[in-house]
């Protein structure tokens, strides 16, 4: 798959400057380009002690942004997951370093500790003040002799950044960053690996699969496990966490390792504060995209017992965009729903034909479930089985609350539930379809006029007709036929079905953004779904 870049030489530099030109002037650079790749504070006058960090490029926004008031003083680039030269972190430190010293920020890997680490002697010897911490938070290979550092190296930028900016000194600084490095625990887990620019993908991970502890430049991870949801890998995550943490509150650190989407990744968080280790989270920072591995579908978790004076420096306000904050974890606040909105409730009543007859229609529309989700994949979003199969289940579920006894009271009953339960359009309209139809059997009209009369309604509003590529290919003649007989409506809906195969441009739906080519040879879903129902019936 294409990215967009331009060349696999020029992606880091770049990118650094599309930052910068964004910075509003806040963030400058080294001049030294190529080899040199520094970006520092431009408001910096070197007063008070200075928090520099890096590595190799690739997780952004870590580190370039972080830079500024109550972070990192500095960030030193390297090339894509590759440590920077000795030279590039020494001009880093002479840049930003004055009479309060400096404060080198490493995570745990060879390259950037040799670097870092000579820089630092380099620096000494020109009189500099300057301390290093290394960051080894990953609990993923305990059997390593070194742990590696990951996304909880924030934790440190954070609460070394905030203190250094209320003007502690450099002793006390380094030994604030120590106590939170000694800590802090991460874990990540990924569905795959991610795409270096200008190198071929590795296929690792295998269909059905997720990583354990894979590291954040596309190292293998411990293991691989069996992948059964979002609930089950965050549990497998806290299990491990579980064991080398205390029991007292945590900070939790969820970090988009570059390729989940946000709505993962709120799903993750849900699940987080649900797991074995939820209890003990009393604060979070993210979800968010934090310390990335380019654009890995994966996530990992930090966490971090903060005392009250650690927590105060994390919440500390800083002017950096790719900052979340820190979040209180609290109990979800629930309001009622506005007059008007509240459902009115039917009497429920039993009637156990009515009641075989809905569960059967509704076991029809969840066995057609994957069928109808590749049908809608070729002209919409691949959801219109789920949609149905969803709606089927809750009206399943409702069965007892419903007056199965009254068809003139449970056609709007459906109505109402499937407003409730269903999204999307079809939602919308096949409530609206159910409303008006028990008007009408209420008003008097047989059961047939009565359906007839919801399509009407179902139309009028929708503005689907005939020949437009819709479930209403299917179902108005259905309906019609249904005068006859059943086996002659399912018949119709059947013909109606088909005959949207022929047609290339649909006026209403989502198909209608579709060009013509998708959608030829191909039944639209909804019409396929009614078409299906019907053949039930007439069985």
């Amino acid at each position: 798959m294409a990215q967009f870049i331009n060349t696999r030489e020029d992606v880091v530099t770049e990118a650094i400057d599309g930052v910068l030109a964004l910075s509003g002037g806040a963030l400058t650079r080294l001049d030294g380009y190529p080899h040199i790749r520094v970006v520092l504070r431009s408001d910096w006058d070197r007063s008070k002690v200075a928090i520099v960090s890096g590595g190799g490029s690739g997780h952004e926004p870590a580190h370039v942004g972080f830079v500024g008031r109550g972070m990192l003083t500095a960030a030193v680039c390297g090339d894509v997951f590759a440590s920077p030269s000795v030279d590039a972190v020494l001009a880093g430190i002479l840049a930003v370093t004055g009479p309060a010293g400096c404060l080198l920020i490493v995570k745990n890997y060879t390259g950037d500790r040799l670097n870092f680490g000579l820089a630092a002697e380099r620096a000494r010897a020109f009189g500099l003040n300057v301390s290093m911490v290394i960051v080894g938070d990953d609990i993923a290979l305990p059997d390593l002799p070194q742990a590696r550092g990951v996304a909880g190296t924030l934790f440190v930028h954070k609460i070394a950044g905030a203190l250094a900016e209320e003007g502690a000194d450099l002793d006390t600084v380094t030994a604030a960053a120590r106590r939170v490095i000694a800590g802090t625990r991460s874990i990540g887990m990924s569905l795959d690996t991610c795409r270096v620019p200008g190198s071929p993908k590795e296929d690792r991970i295998p269909e059905g699969k997720a990583e354990l502890g894979l590291g954040i430049h596309g190292e293998a991870g411990v293991e691989q496990v069996d992948f059964a949801g979002a609930r089950a890998a965050v549990a497998t995550m806290a299990e491990r966490l579980s064991a080398v943490m205390g029991e007292g509150p945590h900070v939790a650190l969820i970090n988009n390792l570059g390729g989940a989407s946000v709505l993962e990744m709120s799903v993750l968080a849900h699940d987080l504060l649900g797991s074995a280790i939820g209890g003990r989270i009393t604060h979070a920072i993210g979800p968010a995209p934090l310390m990335t591995s380019l654009d890995m579908q994966g996530f990992s978790v930090s966490v971090f017992p903060a005392e009250a004076g650690e927590l105060a420096l994390l919440k500390t306000p800083v002017p950096i965009a790719a900052w979340p904050g820190v979040s209180e974890v609290r109990p979800i606040a629930v309001a009622a729903l506005p007059d008007g909105l509240t459902p009115i409730t039917p009497m429920p009543s039993n009637h156990e034909m009515t009641r075989a007859f809905i569960v059967n229609c509704c076991k029809v529309l969840i066995a057609a479930e994957p069928g109808l989700n590749a049908l809608d994949a070729k002209s919409g979003d691949g959801d219109t089985g789920s949609t149905l199969a969803g709606a089927a289940r809750a009206l399943i579920s409702a069965l007892d609350r419903l007056p199965l006894s009254d068809h003139t009271q449970l056609l709007r009953a459906i109505g109402q539930e499937l407003s409730q339960t269903m999204g999307g359009s079809s939602g919308v309209l096949l409530a609206i379809f159910f409303a008006a139809a028990g008007d009408g059997a209420s008003s008097g009209l047989p059961m047939r006029e009565a359906l007839l009369a919801g399509l009407a309604r179902m139309q009028e509003i929708g503005g689907a007709r005939i020949g437009d590529r819709t479930m209403v290919d299917a179902l108005a003649p259905a309906l019609e036929a249904l005068g006859e007989s059943l086996s002659a409506a399912a018949a119709a809906a059947r013909k109606g079905a088909d005959f949207t195969a022929t047609l290339t441009r649909a006026k209403a739906g989502r198909a209608a953004y579709v060009n013509a080519r998708q959608l030829e040879g191909h039944v639209d879903p909804g019409a396929e779904a009614v078409a299906i129902l019907f053949e039930h019936l007439a069985t």
